[in-house]
């Protein structure tokens, strides 16, 4: 049903141009979308024109918009308790924390806290506050292609160079290691046969004290943690192949490294587990989560840790703070979709849509093999690897194009029009980065294909 908006299209981008700043992720794009509404897999903009959104708030919503029971829950906790200072308890701040901590004991068999905040970022900035309190270092290694948030400590583990460049000299930036991105490996192997060749390259720093890393006579690590993605977000949904983790984490464990899991795009079961990390079968030391823990009905973050980690005496009042964090509506948000998830049966419905929608990426793949270098991905974390007609020169510039041309709103499904909301990543943006409602229906996964056909098919004439 059409709205009686405040200001039309027009004024929106007017007043955005001259008096908000350029320095968020808007003016990626010439002529930024306006959208108006949003239910289930679909936004909707002036003309209600239904767009089926394929990135969800990047990860953000992974229990589709509005989702009555998240919404209720956030509308009752407006209507009792919506602001109390972080200094003093309430209900849903606890019962969310227990329910995170019992899921960690249940999943890795480990006794663990939470602790909360704001933003995605933040849960780094704390989880970097732990591993300091705990190994007295500075020092960590993070993956090549990792993303962690853009506040100056997660930027300094952050890999991309462009996200530093503008603020001066990072002291503390991380020592990266290539991710397995098997498609494009740093080190030119095959991955049928490599035998996780990466992983022993990264091994190989702790041959000798030369190597810089560590001192064999003191057994003392100059890098005392490892920051990683168990899938790359922002650098692409690279997955890593089966068995990568376990080679990784039997060296970290041999010289005393923490792993730090960040969880925040891939958590929620995102890739058809509670956890990403679960895939792959290996126990962090400190997990990080944000993004869909409300359904990005309110912002909250946090980690959760181990007791070693994290124990009273160990990481003592104080430690760590905002004045939002554990904020109440958040945390009731939170504490609801923990619920629904413990009601719904995701670990079994996941893996049929997984496998449905990578039946259709893979016919586009045959279809448009001038267009596309790989699909593949986990869950309903997928990718779209776009290419020159070699298979293997990354194309940005069809990536681009496609994601604008979806934006238009013209293109056709069961003869009514429609639009497409599409992301992009990857080492060289050339990856459309597919996120789906974890509710999408079949329906909507055909729907998916067919429009991403009529996008390939416009770029094929």
């Amino acid at each position: 049903m059409l709205k009686t908006n405040l200001l039309t299209d027009e004024e929106i981008k007017a007043l955005d141009e001259r008096y908000c700043s350029w320095g968020d992720t808007v003016h990626y794009s010439k002529n930024p979308k306006v959208f108006r509404d949003c239910e289930g897999s679909f936004m909707y903009d002036s003309k209600d024109t239904p767009y089926l959104d394929l990135q969800m708030w990047y990860a953000s919503c992974n229990f589709g918009y509005k989702n009555k029971r998240i919404t209720n829950a956030v509308i009752d906790q407006i209507q009792t308790l919506p602001q109390i200072t972080p200094k003093h308890l309430y209900d849903y701040k606890v019962l969310l924390a227990q329910k995170i901590a019992q899921a960690n004991e249940k999943c890795f068999g480990e006794v663990g806290r939470v602790h909360f905040n704001v933003g995605g970022a933040q849960a780094t900035e704390d989880a970097l506050k732990v591993s300091r309190n705990y190994t007295h270092s500075q020092g960590i290694f993070a993956f090549m292609g990792g993303y962690h948030g853009r506040t100056m400590g997660a930027t300094s583990v952050t890999s991309s160079y462009r996200y530093r460049e503008r603020y001066g000299h990072f002291g503390d930036r991380a020592h990266f290691v290539p991710f397995p991105y098997c498609f494009r490996c740093h080190y030119g192997m095959k991955c049928e046969n490599c035998d996780f060749y990466c992983v022993k390259q990264f091994a190989k720093n702790f041959e000798s004290e030369y190597n810089s890393f560590y001192d064999s006579k003191t057994g003392n690590c100059e890098c005392k943690t490892f920051i990683a993605e168990p899938i790359l977000g922002t650098g692409g949904y690279i997955n890593p192949p089966k068995g990568y983790f376990k080679a990784l984490k039997k060296v970290l464990d041999d010289f005393g490294i923490m792993l730090i899991i960040d969880e925040i795009q891939m958590g929620m079961f995102r890739t058809g587990k509670l956890w990403a990390i679960e895939n792959y079968g290996i126990t962090p030391d400190v997990i990080t989560f944000a993004k869909s823990i409300t359904n990005g009905m309110n912002p909250l973050s946090g980690f959760w840790a181990k007791e070693k980690f994290i124990a009273p005496n160990v990481f003592p009042a104080g430690s760590a703070h905002s004045t939002y964090a554990s904020n109440p509506i958040g945390t009731r948000a939170g504490y609801e979709v923990m619920c629904l998830i413990e009601d719904e049966n995701f670990e079994q419905t996941i893996p049929l849509k997984s496998k449905r929608f990578m039946n259709g990426l893979n016919y586009l793949k045959n279809k448009y093999p001038q267009f596309i270098g790989d699909v593949g991905g986990i869950g309903l974390a997928l990718r779209i690897e776009l290419t020159q007609a070699d298979g293997i020169t990354p194309n940005r510039e069809l990536c681009d194009a496609m994601q604008e041309e979806g934006l238009k709103g013209n293109l056709t499904y069961n003869g009514k029009k429609c639009g497409l909301i599409l992301n992009n990543g990857g080492f060289y943006k050339n990856i459309i980065t597919l996120v789906p409602s974890l509710y999408i229906s079949d329906e909507e996964i055909d729907m998916s294909i067919d429009l991403l056909d009529q996008l390939f098919a416009r770029f094929a004439k």
